[in-house]
């Protein structure tokens, strides 16, 4: 019994903390003095994105290093998007407003938004920036160092993310244990093989010569999860991808309340890890072993089970430190520490509820609807 409680209540976690801990050690940040070389076209993709567009905007072109020109997609918005951004335009002529049109059959909006914005682009260095993102002075110089320094094609990088609500405080922090618990990141860009990777969407770089040689966003054009797809892409066509730390490149507010985050991580969660319900339920049970189980083994020694006192408090504090470490390094909120078996229980409710969205065969959102992986068929 002893050993038993050992090798699933402490090793695991234990486990998890030392893949953390390197990454956190070994994760590029990139260099504040870099430059992107060649022409840089920031390319933005709005859809009712109002609230923050301007703010987006401005914050690429008061960078140490300026970009050639801004590109903003307006996907259809009815929130006055486009006009924010017309009003910008008008002061700046690096900015200009690609009105948007009907969405082709076979395509999902933001793949297509990013396709035409590529089309439109004069750049030898596609910066793709969503519109809730805002970047910091320094990151497209930190980009180029990174693409320069680490012979990259593609630098995507988890931006820091900033939080309101107390769903948002409770979920949004474990995007960066995703990121960082599981894959050694260094086989990201030292492995040719498309099945190591990480990829944000939120703020992507890629040379022209890649983005080509990877069939650019038209070859994704069905994916939900279009940031993985096109880099699995990239690397599939022999090309480099960086994945960095972009806590000194970029903020995002990813969702502005429970609703919002429920909806959107439904999106995407099912569609990220291919679809199948195998991988799903591997998932599942991944998670509850590492970040579940020592908390309930905790409860049963409190209760009287003595032999499980000693592995799960092992378990438990491993859990903790490296909650601990991810607050520290990322400046997340602080009561994620002690409320983490919490936090990942509502990531797995989120979870089994995106399996039910994708058996239902579509997924809507931002008033669309999509076919879901199970009932795509490859354009």
């Amino acid at each position: 019994m002893s050993w038993a409680a050992y090798f699933f209540l402490a090793l695991p976690p234990l486990g998890v903390l030392a893949v953390a801990a390197f990454n956190v050690a070994v994760w590029p940040r990139g260099r504040a003095d870099g430059r992107i070389p060649g022409r840089v076209s920031v390319l933005v993709p709005a859809r009712d994105e109002a609230v923050g567009i301007e703010r987006c905007v401005r914050a690429v072109l008061t960078g140490t290093q300026a970009p050639d020109e801004v590109l903003v997609y307006d996907d259809g918005s009815t929130d006055g998007t486009g006009e924010i951004v017309a009003r910008l335009a008008a002061a700046d002529a690096r900015v200009r407003v690609i009105p948007g049109g009907p969405l082709p059959a076979g395509w999902v909006g933001k793949p297509h938004a990013c396709h035409r914005l590529a089309e439109e682009a004069s750049g030898d260095v596609l910066v793709f920036v969503d519109a809730d993102t805002v970047a910091t002075p320094e990151c497209l110089a930190r980009i180029g160092s990174l693409l320069e320094g680490m012979r990259a094609d593609v630098v995507t990088a988890g931006t820091r993310q900033v939080v309101g609500s107390f769903a948002e405080r409770l979920v949004i922090p474990l995007l960066h244990l995703t990121y960082l618990a599981w894959l050694p990141l260094p086989l990201v860009w030292r492995s040719r093989d498309p099945r190591f990777l990480v990829a944000n969407g939120q703020l992507l770089a890629v040379r022209r010569s890649a983005y080509d040689a990877a069939g650019g966003w038209a070859a994704v054009r069905a994916e939900v999860v279009d940031d993985m797809a096109f880099c699995r892409r990239v690397k599939g066509a022999g090309r480099r991808v960086v994945f960095a730390d972009g806590d000194r490149m970029a903020t995002c507010r990813m969702y502005d309340g429970a609703r919002p985050l429920w909806e959107g991580f439904s999106k995407n969660l099912y569609e990220g890890i291919g679809g199948r319900p195998a991988g799903l339920a591997g998932i599942i049970v991944l998670y509850a072993l590492v970040f579940v189980l020592p908390y309930a083994a905790f409860a049963l020694a409190l209760a009287g089970a003595r032999a499980l006192l000693v592995p799960a408090l092992a378990g438990v504090g491993a859990n903790l430190a490296l909650r601990a470490l991810l607050a520290l390094r990322f400046r997340q909120p602080p009561e994620g520490v002690l409320l983490h078996p919490l936090a990942v229980l509502a990531l797995l409710a989120i979870a089994v509820n995106s399996f039910r969205w994708s058996r239902r065969g579509a997924i809507r959102w931002r008033d669309r609807v999509y076919p879901a992986r199970s009932a795509r068929v490859a354009p």
